[in-house]
């Protein structure tokens, strides 16, 4: 067992979890607590991980004057690119409707119908955000106040650079602390997986894998859309790279974000392939693309669209257009705050659940064939870093001469 990779246990024990379902049917509903405590742990470091790795990645930028200027640009490539890639997530989810024909209710639940949070106006929303006490904030799990009152802390750490360096190191050595705690809480997944799949398998009948492969190949429909209807058109109308050359030069990192599905991972491979390959400026890729592996998530963004609207319609919830439009703003924001790492999007995903009102139950089924949703989605991911930065690239006048 310790020689099997993390994902060879998951899928072990999703695999064992669905027998043990089949076989004992109703009665293995004793196992729950395990996938509760799972569920919980996940839940337990959320806030921490979020509030680090939001200011350790802003921190990481160092001079103001630059982040001023390309950091504007690439910033709002970032922020323009990952709403687009949610919206696009939206779309595909409403035309193929994964979740239809499947319903799902907690089991402790009283028969009631699960109700979606109520959308807040555009005023109210901009006020909630700004929490009135960040440490009340940090303890309550306000997730938005808490993503906001970070950003300030990064942009001024970044503002006063060497006067509070202690903090950033401080800042920095607890975000490599918050990644291992993640990693740790991810060493229970296997554990955790079974419990679930178990208890679903059992709750509800093998029904339940017909509507978790068409939520696969939601997901991959959506990459496709992102890919054909938005970096394409970045790659060929403002990067001016003929598309031949783009899908032939960025397919070694691809093949790297598939293996390690994560874009902090890829990172190296990704600088080399725009400094070498593409003849990105080392001083401009060097900037975007470690920001990038930190802040622009484009694939987590439609990772959280398509999920969220499958399990919307696995508990029979119809989203409001208020209600998702509401979503794309607070998808937008915990994207830029979701580690480069793998199974981040696992962990953000139970607290994004909580805060549009839907239940994370059906969590231990997505838990489990994670892998290959996670796998396209960190090759969009470190897609997005490499198609904003020959953006840039081009309208800077960045590139090196061959």
């Amino acid at each position: 067992m310790k020689k099997l990779s993390m994902s060879a246990k998951v899928f072990l024990g999703f695999g064992i979890g669905i027998v043990l379902g089949m076989i004992f049917q109703k009665d293995i509903l004793f196992v729950k607590p395990v996938g509760d405590i799972f569920l919980k742990l996940i839940q337990m470091i959320v806030i921490p991980l979020i509030f680090c790795s939001i200011i350790s990645g802003i921190a990481s930028i160092g001079d103001i004057g630059k982040l001023r200027r390309i950091g504007t640009k690439v910033m709002g490539f970032y922020i323009v690119t990952t709403i687009l890639s949610t919206i696009l997530g939206l779309v595909v989810s409403h035309i193929i409707r994964p979740g239809t024909g499947f319903r799902m209710y907690d089991i402790q639940a009283s028969g009631e119908a699960v109700k979606a949070a109520e959308p807040m106006s555009v005023g109210s929303a901009i006020l909630g955000m700004i929490p009135s006490n960040p440490i009340a904030a940090l303890a309550k799990g306000e997730l938005m106040q808490v993503i906001v009152f970070a950003v300030f802390v990064g942009v001024t750490i970044t503002i006063l650079g060497d006067r509070v360096s202690n903090v950033k190191k401080l800042i920095d050595e607890g975000t490599q602390i918050m990644f291992k705690v993640t990693d740790l809480v991810m060493q229970t997944t296997p554990y955790g997986v079974c419990a679930l799949a178990a208890c679903s398998v059992g709750e509800y009948g093998l029904a339940v894998f017909g509507v978790m492969g068409k939520f696969i190949f939601t997901h991959y429909m959506a990459a496709l859309s992102i890919i054909v209807c938005l970096y394409l058109f970045i790659v060929r109308g403002i990067a001016k790279i003929p598309l031949s050359d783009f899908f032939r030069k960025i397919t070694e990192v691809w093949l790297v974000a598939f293996s390690t599905t994560s874009s902090s991972g890829t990172l190296p491979v990704t600088l080399k392939v725009v400094e070498q390959e593409f003849r990105v400026k080392h001083e401009l890729a060097s900037f975007t693309l470690p920001l990038g592996a930190t802040v622009n998530m484009n694939g987590i963004a439609a990772y959280y669209a398509v999920t969220i609207m499958f399990v919307s319609q696995v508990y029979g919830v119809d989203l409001t257009l208020a209600q998702q439009a509401s979503f794309i703003f607070i998808t937008t924001l915990i994207s830029i705050g979701t580690p480069g790492i793998p199974n981040s999007g696992i962990v953000l995903t139970v607290m994004l659940l909580g805060t549009m009102g839907l239940p994370a139950t059906i969590m231990g089924m997505i838990v489990g064939i994670f892998r290959p949703i996670d796998m396209i989605h960190t090759a969009l991911n470190v897609t997005g870093d490499v198609v904003s930065t020959l953006a840039v690239a081009r309208i800077e006048n960045m590139y090196d001469e061959a």
